[in-house]
């Protein structure tokens, strides 16, 4: 009987090893076609708002129209604390994400707001739920 155990074993040991390489394949399949998001969060030199607005305002703004990675940029501020901002980046991929970083407007506005930004945290996250109604 151990023979025929140890023969059953033999056999299904690379059957686990077969299924267990197909579903971490499928894992990082599903992973690459999930969306890359990231959170920023930003202290603003509070003198200096308006510049900073109308610079990150442009940034989105030319981000979004021009780039097909970019799925959603969205900035906002703390109600009560202006000077916390919070951006809310969405692409297609993590190589969308790094397509993004090297483009003219992101290294202007990169420029434009280095002196105004007082700490900027990048925090990667994985979606939960990403939903959103349609403007149409």
């Amino acid at each position: 009987m151990n023979n025929s155990i140890g023969a059953f074993y033999h056999c299904l040991l690379p059957f686990l090893f077969y299924m267990l390489a197909a579903f971490s394949s499928q894992d990082a399949l599903a992973q690459e076609k999930s969306p890359y998001v990231r959170v920023a969060s930003i202290v603003v030199d509070s003198a200096r708002l308006d510049s900073f607005r109308a610079a990150i305002k442009e940034g989105i703004e030319t981000a979004v129209r021009t780039e097909p990675g970019v799925l959603s940029l969205y900035a906002v501020y703390d109600k009560n604390n202006p000077a916390h901002v919070t951006v809310f980046e969405i692409y297609a991929s993590e190589q969308a994400y790094r397509l993004h970083i090297q483009t003219a407007h992101f290294t202007r506005y990169k420029a434009a707001v280095q002196d105004m930004v007082k700490s900027l945290v990048l925090t990667d996250v994985i979606p939960i739920a990403l939903e959103a109604k349609s403007n149409r």
